[in-house]
């Protein structure tokens, strides 16, 4: 590690959010920041933006005043594990997973701790098999270092049209969380109209969180609230680029796929995947921590693995996701892209490790000026719908 490296992880905010809650910050890690920042050069010289990786990466943390928490992750929602023969990770952020637990554990109702439950189930499960039980459960879980390191899959959805740069375009963001959110952020400031798109009863789940961060990602977009397949469809086949983070089955269940929506040429559209579209990952739910884990991405500690940064799969994928964007423009479109988060986090985790401590300080994250609020849940559908007329 570089002296240099060493102080912007420092000053970023991230060693301040890796280590153990009672020891040292973790410098191991720095190469990411940098590597990130390289990323987010390229991505500011496409879409003509400013684009800071040390606030993308660590910006949320200082939003809600996180730090390190070892092997608690610094939103609290996941948790690194030990099993028999190795370490893994679980996420218990909604209650459907919570209410999982006693299926998971195999007890008949859920125990007054649940991660206590599921610390002492697995100690004596082999990894594989903690991991399998959760995925058939739809709990977000992963292996430590099990995904391999991939750029996205991308494929032809139509004709090509003439190269096009962002501002102006139409983004049709169906996605909900932080990845998907923060690459429709990103092209919205380079000039798109960026429709959010949620529906009555199933509204993004950050809206429920802490509002700051719900403006962050999604201020200065559209918020169009659709419940009617046909009114998405409509606006889908206006758009110039789609962003979807869902099951890839979900949207196609209802007619609403890539492939099911009318060709427009030059259209991209991008899918954001905890594991990859392929069949048989699918379905494996993930989140920003556990994804994290799931490509290797870790600090270190005396007595093993913990959390680096927060949730910094998500972030690492929103940048990925907007660049891929901007690149597929460039040669004209008319592609899908999926971009899987634990293949990105897993890119990352191949950079060399440096030395865990260092005399540097770790400064607690900044948190990033939000100047605008984001639109109430379907404040903007009379806006759309004309849009959508007028493009028709």
């Amino acid at each position: 590690m570089s002296g240099s490296e060493a102080r912007e992880w420092g000053a970023s905010g991230l060693a301040h959010l890796t280590g153990r809650p009672d020891g040292a910050p973790d410098f191991s890690r720095a190469a990411v920041l940098r590597q990130a920042a390289s990323l987010a050069d390229d991505l500011a010289g496409r879409l003509g933006i400013d684009v800071s990786a040390a606030e993308l990466l660590a910006g949320r943390a200082g939003l809600l005043g996180l730090s390190r928490r070892g092997r608690v992750s610094a939103g609290g929602a996941s948790r690194l594990l030990r099993a028999a023969d190795g370490w893994w990770a679980l996420t218990l952020s909604r209650p459907d997973d919570v209410d999982a637990v006693p299926a998971l554990v195999e007890l008949d109702v859920v125990p007054d701790d649940p991660w206590r439950a599921v610390e002492s189930w697995c100690a004596t499960c082999d990894v594989a098999d903690v991991v399998d039980r959760s995925r058939l459960l739809g709990l977000p879980a992963a292996a430590l270092g099990e995904a391999s390191p991939a750029g996205p899959v991308i494929r032809r959805l139509g004709p090509r049209a003439a190269p096009r740069p962002v501002p102006g375009l139409l983004v049709v963001d169906l996605s909900s969380m932080w990845a998907g959110p923060l690459c429709g952020q990103l092209l919205a400031r380079a000039g798109a109209t960026v429709v959010k798109v949620e529906t009555p009863g199933r509204p993004d789940g950050t809206r429920a969180g802490d509002r700051r961060f719900f403006d962050w990602m999604n201020a200065g977009k559209l918020c169009y609230s659709a419940d009617l397949a046909e009114k998405t469809r409509a606006l889908l086949e206006t758009a110039d680029v789609v962003i979807e983070s869902s099951r890839p089955a979900a949207l196609r269940q209802r007619g609403l796929g890539a492939e099911d929506v009318a060709a427009q040429p030059g259209r991209v559209w991008l899918r954001i995947t905890g594991y990859g579209a392929d069949v048989d990952r699918a379905n494996w739910t993930a989140f920003g921590d556990d994804a994290a884990v799931a490509g290797g991405v870790v600090g270190r500690s005396v007595d093993g693995p913990v959390f680096c940064g927060d949730a910094i799969a998500d972030p690492l994928t929103g940048m990925q996701a907007a660049l891929q964007v901007a690149e597929s423009l460039a040669r004209g479109g008319g592609e899908v892209i999926d971009v899987a988060m634990a293949s990105v986090a897993a890119t990352y985790a191949m950079l060399p490790e440096s030395a865990s401590e260092t005399d540097l300080p770790a400064m607690p994250p900044a948190a990033p000026v939000v100047c605008q609020r984001a639109g109430d849940l379907g404040a903007d559908d009379a806006l759309v719908e004309r849009l959508v007329a007028e493009r028709a």
